[in-house]
């Protein structure tokens, strides 16, 4: 027996498509160096001109292949790498100003969580800063590679 209510609405957003990209010859930008000490993280200062050279022609395409271009995206949950290259994707995509400004509130309140970060931004999108349902999000990472990560949402 139903409760007559109808289906209750989801959890948080609907993953509509992803792409995943590797730039070739840029393993040295950004990764791991493991020795002896353990870990040390390698980030090139060459990162943020590579994000405005490459990532606004990925994007464009990608939401392009869905009838979409950045106008269209309400949410933005941004991996935020650091201050440079949140600048970079702001620049590299045309955004407002304020359209990183949950990845900004995230690394300034609990800094670079790697690749954890996305999560914690889009922990904010589903509990605080709701999107309205029909809401185009737009989940964007780099990582070790270079490698830009994209998933396409809706609410």
């Amino acid at each position: 027996a139903g409760t007559g209510g109808g289906a209750a609405p989801p959890a948080g957003p609907v993953v509509v498509a992803t792409r995943s990209h590797l730039h070739p010859g840029t393993e040295h930008l950004l990764g791991w160096d493991v020795g002896a000490g353990g870990f040390r993280v390698v980030i090139d200062p060459a990162v943020p001109a590579l994000v405005r050279r490459e990532l606004g022609d990925q994007v464009r395409g990608f939401l392009a292949g869905h009838g979409l271009d950045t106008g269209d995206i309400g949410a933005w949950v941004c991996h935020p790498g650091g201050p440079k290259v949140l600048d970079a994707v702001t620049d590299a995509l045309g955004l407002p100003e304020d359209a990183l400004a949950p990845s900004r509130r995230s690394l300034a309140a609990v800094g670079n969580l790697s690749s954890a970060s996305v999560l914690h931004i889009l922990q904010g999108f589903t509990e605080a800063h709701r999107p309205e349902p029909g809401t185009w999000g737009l989940v964007l990472a780099m990582g070790p590679g270079f490698c830009t990560e994209l998933v396409l949402l809706r609410w």
